[in-house]
Parts: structure tokens; sequence; C-alpha cells
């Protein structure tokens, strides 16, 4: 696997749901195609000029020495870090990206700072030997592997994704899951219903819209799609006693919303809501 060296790793995100996060790795090999903001961004930046340089990762080579002189210096002014907003910290078929990742969740649990981290690929089992207080999640837009294929064509299977964030939710382990970018149904029409359903063992949900695809205002009513769908995800969390955040964008219209949010411990982004 091809290495870089950085002067810097640990950072403050302006992430909406974020606090502090680590990317360890430049580039990712699930190569979705929504399209990937991450890779816009890398794209935009000069990091990478093309798609095919984009999936052939990259990995932080100094990540763990890195880590160790600034972990003294960040860590009063961290809530958690999370792994990672500009690619996975469990890649598919990576087992390098893997290793590392766990490496250091390890390392900043050592000083007592929670972790989370999101994927496409599959959690390891052995998560749940590190803090209790860390939580693991996995995006997904669809249950349907030949609807994941056309979008997130080198990711992990469905099943496959969803039974490792299962395994930590047995272990003890808090999970949630990301939706998003949630497609519109002239792109994929599925049953959102049924996604929730598949999900309902985990502990908190997000939700965010289709951004950068043109097919989403194609679709004439996608804003009261989003806001029909945000309403769903609302109503299933109250009536299940589990969190949520929607993402900013997502809602347009607050009917029949504020409504459906009692004193539960909840994550709306007031933006959208309020």
């Amino acid at each position: 696997m091809q290495t870089i060296t950085r002067k810097t790793l640990l950072y403050k995100t302006n992430v909406e749901y974020g606090d502090h996060t680590i990317n360890h790795v430049e580039g990712c090999s699930h190569g979705c195609l929504y399209p990937c903001y991450a890779m816009l961004m890398a794209k935009r930046f000069g990091k990478v000029k093309t798609y095919k340089e984009w999936i052939t990762p990259k990995i932080v080579n100094n990540a763990l020495e890195l880590l160790e002189k600034e972990i003294p210096k960040y860590k009063d002014k961290i809530r958690f870090v999370q792994l990672c907003f500009t690619t996975d910290p469990f890649m598919y078929g990576y087992n390098e990206v893997s290793e590392l990742s766990y490496e250091i969740i390890k390392r900043l649990n050592k000083d007592d700072i929670k972790c989370t981290a999101l994927t496409k690929g599959i959690l390891p089992s052995k998560l749940a030997k590190l803090s209790l207080k860390n939580e693991f999640g996995i995006t997904l837009i669809t249950i349907n592997d030949e609807h994941r294929q056309a979008y997130e064509p080198f990711a992990a299977p469905m099943k496959e994704r969803i039974k490792g964030l299962y395994n930590l939710h047995k272990q003890g382990i808090k999970t949630w899951v990301s939706i998003e970018p949630y497609p519109t149904p002239n792109i994929i029409d599925q049953d959102f219903d049924e996604i929730l359903d598949k999900l309902s063992f985990v502990d908190k949900f997000i939700f965010g819209r289709l951004n950068y695809n043109a097919k989403v205002s194609e679709y004439k009513a996608h804003k009261d799609f989003f806001n029909e769908t945000a309403k769903k995800l609302i109503s299933f969390t109250k009536i299940n006693k589990k969190e949520y955040y929607i993402k900013r964008g997502t809602i347009t219209s607050t009917d029949n919303i504020n409504q459906l949010c009692n004193s539960q411990k909840i994550y709306l982004s007031p933006v959208n809501v309020f």
C-alpha cells in the first residue's frame, strides 16, 4: 500500500455533528459515485487529479508518531475524536487501514479520549475490547446490495456491513447509522420503513439528503420527499426511544415535525427545524 507523510493529524472539524477528527488515509477505495463530497474537495485542492487516483488510498505512515505529540496539546479541548470525515477508517479490503484505525482508537482511549467511527466497511469485533465510551456506526443509503453496487461499487456488501455493526451492539457497544446521502425515488425506489426496521437495534440515527446530484432536482417533489422521510425517521425514533440528528438542508418545512419532538434526548439541527 502506498504511503504519505504528514506534519499534523488531529484537528478540530467544522462538520456540523463533529468535534475533533483524524484522517489518516488520503483517498478512499470505496469509490462512491453520489458523487463523493470528499473526492470533490480533494480534487478542488489538488490532492488528487482523477477518480482512479482517489480510489488508490495512501496511508499516513507517521500517524501514530504524530498522535503521540498532539494528544498532550489537544486532549483538554477534545470532547471526542471521529474517524473519519474525508476517508474511511475501516476501508473494505484494506487490512492495513483497519489495523491503524484500531491502534489510533486504542491510543486515544489510553488518555480517556472517546472515539467515534463511521464506515462503509466492516467493523471488527475486537473494537468491543476498547473503551465502552466509544461509538461505532455505518453509513448506508440502501439495504439492497444491487443498489449499493451502483453507487458504492467497492464498499462492503450490505449484509456484512450491518452484521459487523450488530455484532458490536450485542457486545454492549453504542452503535449508530448515518443514512446519507439519501437518494430520491427516481434514483433508487425503496421502502424507508424497511431500512429503519433493519437497523432498529442501533442507538442513534443520522439522516441527510443527497446533494451534488442533478437527478435530485429532476424529481419535482424532492423537497416534499425529504420532509416526509425525515418525519418518518423522527416518528420512528420517538416510538423506539432512539436518538437522531437531521442534517442541515434536509428539512425545508416544519409542518407536523415540531410536534414529534418530545422530552427524549434527541439530536435535531436547529437550522432545519426551529
